[in-house]
């Protein structure tokens, strides 16, 4: 379901985030709360079920996969040593399986293992592992079972979450077996002793039916999966839970119609990115086991850092109201947890990558004219919390690492780990800051922020040289001085003191991305990414950045540089705009060019069809907007206007209102904008207010085989 509790797929042993991995890689089992798209440590994988057939009984049973289908909201795989037919599908809070077994089986069994997770690492107190706290589990008549899994760490390295679940199915059990650790017994419940628990269930060999088996799922209690799971789905019909989630998506998806006549190709490519979008955060409002509220609850922020630029600004052009109440969700989390969060899963926050991002998420909400609801007094203080309340030693949680440094000297020195995309990143949540303020009419503090979101500038080394482009963001020290090497910082005392280790330093360049082996790539100067990268990351001050660039000439052939010599990292949010900064000196074509070839390059309706990883939809939003043409600049108020590779796009952004983009005589020959027309009268700029696709209205390329003119104004003054 779009944001739901439950996302059930296979799990192909520990490793991956999302479960699922090719064949042949056995499967061992179906669980039900999964990430998606997401890089570094998994997170969940909690309440395995697995169907087997196996002579004896044991407590864990992997299996091969024949064949497998996948459709929209289903999923189909036939296992080759059990012959069992599984087919999944879900509701918003309860997964819902059809378990066909082999008409010659003689044993039909059903495994529910409460102990399996995702990330298990044999290190005790691993970075980023997941790490078992208990489960428990009871069967409670013959055709019901409930428990839960309680586990730590993952990706956030998080405090412990718990999973509760209620399965049952359509058919009695003839038996029932429980086991601990790997000891099966006849008792009919196993409580929690910090080890692994599970069922077996048994089904009449002789019955020829399916096994229709619904796990709901809840982070408060078993009584509350129980109420999710017959509430969610209160019939035995599989064929009409499926349909309910199907004309859910078809809902959402409806809200961008791109031409008929559209390559197949290009249509799998495009919905299967706004498919990506809507999975995650997940809505859990009803289902908040920390506190009591009438506000709206999401998890899984996944991260911000990747979101906000792309995924969130999507998420506003299809559903306001989804996006009002991810707002209010963030403002609610500060009101109880005391922080916004960066990222959040498993009900806690962390982890921290750049800036503290909610910020821009409020911005873009607030300057795009979204209310429903959203209280911006308290989100105002939030975002003021982030910019003044050091937290105490929980950077990598929440709020602003180094915050203390940055306000005193207006940069982070190195020696605090991401000193240099922190700086980078907090001017722009300060310039988010500064938006809100002026909006709600507090001048003052406006200014102030306003003044904060040009500290970028105190670490642009104007007299570096790297390949023949000068300028760049650097490291400096806390005196003042300009680093060309660096030693270690105080995130690496523990080998600092080492005699030898002690005096070496590696040199800094602007192509440097991670230190030597000994050196945390966390706590490098710039976090997934280079200097080439973050300097050209400033996506509120365009005139400041071409200034100091030496002009429109040097910055376009920075740009160039950046793109032909490999500088370009298309699975990299820092650099997700940077193909639209030729719009900034008035060469829109040029953004076009550089986005067509990116797509042509590094997207496609393969498996293997995006850059790198999805991010929560962040990789798929970019490519969803740049195929309709238009690109959002996050916590601003306007979208960028580019070639699209559709020739036309009906998007309703609410009820009753269209606005069509519309690319006339669109081919891969007449490839450049010519000129354009809003609702009928002449349109000379190269960027499109939000306010004019929410008011409806049509916006018409005039497509030819040659480059146009250029655009002095992005925007009507």
């Amino acid at each position: 379901m779009p944001f739901g509790m439950v996302r059930p797929s296979p799990c192909c042993t520990v490793h991956p985030n999302s479960g699922w991995l090719p064949m042949p890689t056995p499967v061992n089992g179906f669980a039900q709360v999964l990430v998606s798209g997401t890089g570094g440590g998994p997170k969940y994988g909690n309440i395995l079920i697995m169907p087997t057939t196996a002579d004896s009984v044991a407590t864990s049973c992997p299996d091969l996969r024949k064949s497998e289908e996948m459709q929209l909201g289903y999923y189909a795989a036939a296992m080759q040593q059990s012959g069992v037919h599984v087919e999944v599908t879900a509701a918003r809070r309860a997964s819902f399986y059809r378990l066909s077994y082999p008409a010659n089986a003689r044993k039909r069994q059903l495994l529910i293992d409460a102990g399996f997770f995702l990330g298990e690492n044999s290190e005790p107190g691993a970075r980023e592992a997941q790490e078992f706290v208990g489960s428990q589990v009871r069967v409670i008549s013959d055709h019901e079972v409930e428990g839960y899994s309680r586990i730590r760490g993952g990706w956030n390295n998080g405090s412990a979450y718990t999973v509760y679940f209620y399965a049952t199915t359509d058919q009695p059990f003839s038996q029932s077996m429980t086991w601990k650790s790997g000891k099966i017994t006849d008792a009919q419940s196993q409580y929690d002793s910090g080890e692994k628990t599970g069922a077996i269930l048994c089904f009449d060999g002789n019955e020829q039916k399916p096994v229709r088996l619904k796990v709901g799922i809840s982070f408060v209690s078993e009584m509350k999966a129980r109420e999710n799971c017959l509430n969610d789905i209160p019939s035995w019909s599989f064929e009409q839970v499926r349909a309910n989630l199907v004309n859910t998506w078809e809902h959402l998806l409806h809200k961008i119609e791109i031409d008929p006549a559209t390559p197949e190709a290009q249509k799998r490519m495009f919905y299967t990115a706004l498919y990506h979008t809507m999975l995650m955060p997940t809505d859990r409002t009803g289902d908040n086991p920390l506190w009591r509220s009438s506000e709206p609850y999401y998890d899984d922020f996944y991260a911000l850092w990747d979101t906000y630029r792309t995924s969130m600004p999507l998420i506003t052009l299809i559903d306001t109201e989804r996006t009002a109440s991810l707002v209010r969700s963030l403002i609610d989390i500060y009101r109880h947890d005391g922080y916004m969060p960066d990222a959040r899963s498993g009900n806690c926050n962390g982890r921290t990558q750049g800036g503290s991002n909610a910020e821009i998420v409020i911005a873009d909400a607030f300057v795009k004219g979204i209310d429903s609801g959203i209280d911006y007094e308290t989100a105002l203080r939030a975002m003021l919390k982030d910019a003044t309340v050091p937290p105490g030693g929980n950077e990598e949680a929440e709020g602003r690492g180094g915050l203390v440094e940055y306000n005193q000297l207006g940069y982070i020195p190195h020696g605090i780990p991401r000193a240099g995309n922190r700086t980078v990143e907090y001017s722009y949540c300060d310039y988010a800051i500064a938006q809100v303020a002026k909006g709600l009419g507090y001048e003052e503090l406006y200014q102030k922020y306003l003044r904060q979101s040009a500290n970028w500038k105190n670490l642009w080394r104007g007299d570096y040289t790297d390949n023949g482009v000068t300028g760049f963001i650097m490291p400096r020290s806390k005196s003042g001085e300009w680093l060309d090497s660096i030693g270690f910082g105080k995130e690496t005392m523990a080998l600092a003191d080492h005699p030898i280790l002690k005096q070496y330093r590696f040199p800094y360049t602007p192509t440097t991305i991670e230190g030597p082996w000994y050196y945390p790539w966390w706590n490098c100067f710039f976090y997934e990414g280079t200097s080439w990268e973050y300097s050209l990351s400033i996506p509120h001050d365009f005139d400041g950045l071409i200034t100091l660039c030496g002009g429109s000439r040097a910055f376009e052939a920075r740009l160039d540089k950046f793109f032909d010599g490999g500088y370009y990292n298309p699975a990299n949010e820092p650099s997700f705009i940077t193909p639209l900064l030729y719009h900034a000196i008035g060469k829109p074509w040029r953004s076009s060019d550089r986005i067509l070839e990116i797509i042509g390059k590094y997207y496609n309706d393969s498996p293997t069809g995006l850059p790198g990883n999805d991010d929560s939809g962040a990789m798929s939003a970019w490519l969803a907007f740049n195929m309709i043409g238009i690109y959002p600049n996050a916590g601003q108020d306007y979208y960028f206007i580019v070639t699209p590779t559709v020739k036309r796009t009906v998007l309703h952004p609410a009820p009753g209102v269209t606005f069509t983009i519309s690319a006339d005589n669109l081919s891969d020959k007449n490839r450049y904008i010519a000129s354009m027309s809003l609702n009928g009268k002449p349109y000379p700029y190269s960027a499109i207010r939000h306010s004019d696709i929410a008011a409806g209205g049509t916006l018409v390329l005039k497509m030819t085989d040659k480059p146009g003119n250029k655009m002095i104004n992005m925007l009507p003054q």
